[in-house]
């Protein structure tokens, strides 16, 4: 039982923070990496199983309020699939040592954005 209970605990504190919008999934993956003792390419595999509800939960909502921008999605969705099928299937033809190192710099990288200061958007006049 108590095998269940931090892996658990882990996928709702990643739901709620995924909620929040702050990517509980990049989280979900560092913990079932660094503290669950999960291979790189199961945990990246359930990362993306976590990340459909989510996003379809979004979507809907999104869509109930009006903020769905219909054109972007209608050109984005026929470039997106078959890009991310074919992301997947490097990524299973690829040696998990190769995919980790990239993926940690990407993650340092965004950390390191997040501090930095923004620019704010000028909003025009009219």
């Amino acid at each position: 039982m108590s095998a269940f209970v931090l892996p658990f605990l882990c996928g709702l504190g990643a739901a709620v923070i995924s909620a929040w919008g702050v990517g509980g999934g990049t989280l979900l993956l560092l913990v079932m990496t660094l503290f669950l003792g999960v291979d790189q390419r199961t945990a990246q595999g359930i990362n993306l199983l976590f990340f459909l509800p989510t996003a379809l939960s979004a979507l809907l909502c999104h869509r109930k309020n009006g903020c769905l921008d219909t054109p972007t999605l209608r050109a984005a969705v026929p470039i997106a699939v078959p890009a991310a099928l074919l992301g997947a299937w490097i990524a299973t033809a690829v040696d998990v040592e190769i995919l980790q190192r990239p993926f940690g710099i990407y993650l340092l990288l965004s950390g390191i954005s997040l501090l930095l200061p923004q620019k704010s958007a000028k909003k025009s006049g009219g």
